[in-house]
This record gives structure tokens, C-alpha cells and sequence, in this order.
């Protein structure tokens, strides 16, 4: 087993000065974790898992498709590099049919939901990239029923967009919090998308709010 984790850093806040890179479509692009920081990012999110989870001999991870299973991947490969763990229940959740507004947003092809293993009683761990209304997990949350009753539903994200819920849903682990306005987006790019890893914000000029 591994050694004890290090002492946790707070959750870095961010607050954004005035000035920003503005791009031709207009929109204003802020560079808020670079690859480095976000793999330490990464890591003190699993020190916290191994802190509550120990030997995660009843814990499962279950990302939610379709952009939280790249932050759901990189976390179980990191926890089990770390722990020498080798088997570590994960899962991919589809959560289309599950949405509040499915037949708003028309017709979209479903993501693959890869779940080989019952959630009755267990620990599980949501993961997703970005929390900003809520409505994405309750949804998840809704679709993992369908593989069990767990005994425990904790919530990871990546990113923390405060201030901007829709429905009661609150994270257990966070990357960073930040404050935005609604008509701002958070975007976390991956090397597996062929990306360089980091998280930006983009800002409409002409939204702004004073």
C-alpha cells in the first residue's frame, strides 16, 4: 500500500482581471490551468480518493459521458499507478435518455455506456469535467440507478462554475472553482483529443456584462 498522502492544498479560487486575449470570432480566450498544474490537479484529487476510499475494495469510479470519462480515465490510471492497486471498479455511464431537456435539444446519438458490474451497495465515485447547472449529474445520478442502489454517490469534477445551479447538487472533489457568468464557457481540453492538456475560459465580447 502506499505511503500517506501529502497535506492537501486549498481548492484554488479563480478571479479573472480585466484583460484577455481576444480571438477573430470574437470571443475572448483565458488560459486558467496549464498541463503541468493540471496533472497536479489530478493528483492531489487522488490522494483525496485513497484519504476516503483506502483500498477501493467497494468503491467504483463512473464517469459520465461524454466528456467527464477523460477526467474519469485519467483519475483511475493515476490511482492505480499510485496505490499499485490493479483492479479498480470503473465505469463509462451514458446519460442521454436520462436528461431533462432530451427532447429540446433534438435528436443526438447516444455515447457508449460501459458498465460490467452492480452498483448495489457500493461506494461510487461521479465523475465529470465541469459542474455548472447541475442538470448533467442529476441526470447521471438518475442512470446509475439502473445498475444498483449504491450505498454512498460522490461527486468530482474538474472545474466548480459557482453561482450558476439549477437544481441542489453540490461537489465532493474539485479541481478549482470558478466564478463566471452564464454567458462565459469553461472548456477542458485532453492530449487524448489531440489537445495539449489545460482548462480555458472564453468569454464573449460582445455579452459582456459591466
Amino acid at each position: 500500500m502506499c505511503e500517506c498522502a501529502p497535506t492537501p492544498t486549498p481548492t484554488p479560487v479563480f478571479a479573472f482581471p480585466s484583460f484577455y486575449r481576444i480571438l477573430r470570432n470574437g470571443m475572448q480566450k483565458r488560459l486558467l490551468l496549464n498541463s503541468t498544474h493540471l496533472d497536479i490537479t489530478i493528483r492531489r484529487l487522488c490522494w483525496q480518493l485513497i484519504e476516503n476510499h483506502d483500498d477501493f475494495s467497494n468503491s467504483a469510479i463512473i464517469g459520465l459521458q461524454p466528456r467527464g470519462i477523460l477526467l474519469a480515465r485519467r483519475i483511475h490510471s493515476s490511482l492505480k499507478e499510485i496505490t499499485s492497486l490493479s483492479s479498480i471498479l470503473y465505469g463509462e455511464l451514458d446519460i442521454t435518455f436520462y436528461r431533462d431537456d432530451f427532447r429540446r435539444r433534438g435528436i443526438e446519438p447516444p455515447s457508449k455506456t460501459s458498465m460490467d458490474f452492480s452498483l448495489e451497495n457500493k461506494k461510487v465515485i461521479l465523475v465529470d469535467d465541469v459542474l455548472f447547472t447541475g442538470r448533467t449529474v442529476r441526470a447521471g445520478m438518475d442512470a446509475m440507478l439502473d445498475f444498483g442502489r449504491p450505498s454512498k454517490v460522490e461527486l468530482m469534477v474538474l472545474v466548480n462554475r459557482r453561482y450558476s445551479r439549477h437544481v441542489p447538487i453540490e461537489a465532493d472533489y474539485i479541481g478549482i472553482h470558478v466564478d463566471t457568468i452564464s454567458s462565459e464557457k469553461v472548456r477542458v481540453k485532453w492530449k487524448e483529443e489531440n489537445e495539449e492538456d489545460g482548462i480555458w475560459l472564453f468569454t464573449d465580447e460582445n455579452n459582456k456584462q459591466e
